[in-house]
């Protein structure tokens, strides 16, 4: 059994040692999250996580630490920026229409991997000091409660948006954890500093955020690109504009990002040229060259057919072109049930368009 002594030193370890394999930022907490568990339970009622069912189906694991790993005494919390060094602007990319616009975060390899196997690491350093001791990392893989631990250690506070807020940091950084059965000491918990601001909210193109600190699921169009296997509400794809992956406004016009960091990590480089693609040239990617290109990228998770879909709206929100109309009408050919009701969409855009210009 460690000393109170020794437990605040491992602790100050574990964060000099979380720097030193990449971490900008780590906190530790307990595993209280009633407050956290209230809100959540209310989010799921009123229906805002859309089609995500395991969100219930995991029932309290998400919000009992402790339920999803017996023993759990402490959750270690790191941070992680992931803007490359190198991208084309963001809001550039937005402001042209015959350009597809791909979350930052999604531009080079899967952070998932990545985060994983550096806290593989830290474990590793944590078991070296003391002995054998019980562990589980996570990195966005299971039901935890990221945000709402993240917060507690000090990492950020949850923004009106729902993402992670560092006042010296901004937004853009992943998150992972290390469940542990060490009594180590907490980390002072942060401080809410929206104030009034809701630039986040008035921003959001579909009106996703419904109240301060509440998404509905359903409207946004990271959940409606990547999460939603169906058909995109049709009174939503006009806004959407050329977002084809995951939907960035609410972080691009917060204030505190003036204090976003760029990641050194080679790994979040742009892979592709997808920080500026021209949407025809990614709508010709048949089904073999989406996987090859999207190899060790979280893009590939949301599949082919989803792709064209989401690319298939974005043509028919560009202006008019007959060379857009020309390869819509062409991929109908061979298009699925889903994406033939979108080409068909998009197709009634473009025409429309073209008689209005």
């Amino acid at each position: 059994m460690l000393s109170s002594d020794e437990l605040q030193e491992l602790a100050n370890k574990i964060k000099h040692w979380s720097q030193q394999l990449g971490f900008q930022q780590t906190g530790i907490s307990d595993t209280n999250l009633n407050v956290s568990e209230l809100r959540l339970l209310d989010w799921l009622d009123q229906g805002f996580h859309g089609e995500m069912e395991w969100m219930h189906r995991h029932g309290s694991l998400r919000t009992r630490p402790q339920e999803l790993v017996p023993g759990t005494l402490r959750i270690i919390s790191v941070r992680m920026d992931y803007l490359p060094t190198t991208a084309s602007d963001p809001l550039s990319v937005l402001a042209d229409p015959t350009l597809g616009y791909v979350s930052r975060y999604a531009l080079g390899r899967d952070y998932h991997k990545i985060m994983r196997k550096r806290l593989q690491k830290l474990a590793q350093k944590i078991q070296t000091e003391i002995g054998p001791f019980g562990y589980r990392a996570f990195v966005d893989s299971a039901p935890v409660q990221e945000k709402a631990l993240a917060q507690k250690a000090g990492l950020g506070w949850t923004g009106k948006h729902s993402n992670i807020i560092n006042s010296r940091a901004g937004s853009w950084f992943f998150l992972g954890e290390l469940f542990t059965d060490l009594p180590l000491p907490l980390s002072a918990p942060a401080e809410n500093h929206c104030g009034h601001c809701q630039a986040c909210i008035d921003v959001c193109p579909t009106r996703a955020i419904v109240a301060p600190y509440t998404v509905d699921a359903r409207r946004c169009i990271s959940y409606l690109t990547i999460e939603h296997a169906g058909a995109i509400p049709i009174e939503l794809r006009a806004a959407m504009g050329n977002r084809i992956y995951g939907c960035d406004d609410c972080q691009l016009v917060c204030p505190w990002n003036r204090f976003a960091q760029i990641s050194l990590e080679a790994d979040y480089s742009v892979r592709n040229n997808l920080d500026a693609p021209q949407l025809l040239s990614l709508f010709e990617w048949d089904e073999q060259s989406f996987l090859k290109r999207t190899e060790g990228s979280p893009l590939r998770r949301m599949g082919h057919q989803r792709w064209l879909r989401n690319i298939a709206v974005a043509l028919g929100n560009a202006p008019a072109d007959h060379i857009i109309i020309r390869a819509l009408e062409q991929k109908k050919q061979t298009a699925s049930e889903l994406l033939q009701e979108h080409l068909h969409w998009s197709l009634t855009q473009q025409r429309q368009n073209s008689t209005t210009s």
